[in-house]
């Protein structure tokens, strides 16, 4: 889905990753200066996020990369639709497992349920997102403002006009990455390249999700699928960019 342009940038927006320290987040203010915060849980990361600004304005949109409405069964509309916009880097996405396969208590019990609804288990990187995914989704009820799920290499394709194909953890792919954030005024905080169990791939994802919060704030951005999953009780679902 596609908006009008919005104008000039007046929001306040957070883009989040997930890290081996729990969660980073990058903050564009409306100057498009960018203010870097980590923290152990979603919940604590919004709120450093809302106080690491000089700016009086509350988050207008916060952009999180990960899903948060996990299918009952199946396959996900928005990861099928993502994965094909990017391509040859379909596979930079995987596929969200169903709720039944995350509320498993182990990864075996897990891979079991996965079988019985779907023909086949789960991947271990899958499984190994399965807390932050929980975490996210108890956590929406209290967000102060809308929330959206965003996918960085998505986002880099859509800033780039196409896929970056190097990898986020070359050399050559972080260059890319942080030059084609640098060319949309987006700098990335420094200090967050220090910070422990933050890898600096984790930090440009962080602010490319952050610039795609910033679209999604000024009616610019897209949705994958298009028009989004309806879920029902006027929730959606789908991969923004």
């Amino acid at each position: 889905m596609s908006f009008p342009a919005g104008g000039r940038q007046t929001h306040l927006v957070l883009g989040v990753d997930g890290c081996r320290a729990g969660w980073v987040g990058v903050v564009l203010a409306p100057d498009q200066s960018a203010v870097g915060v980590v923290a152990a849980s979603i919940g604590e990361l919004v709120r450093a996020a809302e106080a690491a600004t000089t700016c009086a304005a509350r988050l207008d949109v916060i952009g999180i990369d990960m899903p948060f409405h996990p299918p009952e069964a199946g396959l996900r509309p928005a990861d099928l639709a993502a994965r094909a916009h990017l391509g040859r880097k379909a596979s930079s996405i995987f596929l969200t497992p169903a709720r039944p396969v995350l509320e498993a208590a182990t990864y075996a019990d897990a891979c079991a349920v996965a079988r019985s609804l779907d023909g086949r288990a789960i991947s271990r990187q899958a499984w190994g997102l399965r807390r932050k995914i929980l975490e996210v989704g108890a956590w929406l009820a209290s967000a102060p403002c809308p929330v959206y799920e965003v996918h960085p290499e998505v986002s880099f394709s859509l800033l780039t006009a196409a896929p970056i194909v190097a990898s986020k953890r070359t050399p050559a792919g972080l260059a890319a990455r942080r030059c084609a954030l640098e060319g949309v005024g987006v700098v990335v905080p420094p200090e967050l390249g220090d910070a422990a169990g933050v890898g600096a791939d984790d930090v440009l994802d962080a602010a490319v999700v952050a610039w795609s919060a910033r679209r999604i704030a000024a009616g610019i951005a897209r949705s994958f699928p298009d028009p989004p999953t309806p879920l029902g009780d006027g929730r959606v679902d789908a991969i923004w960019g």
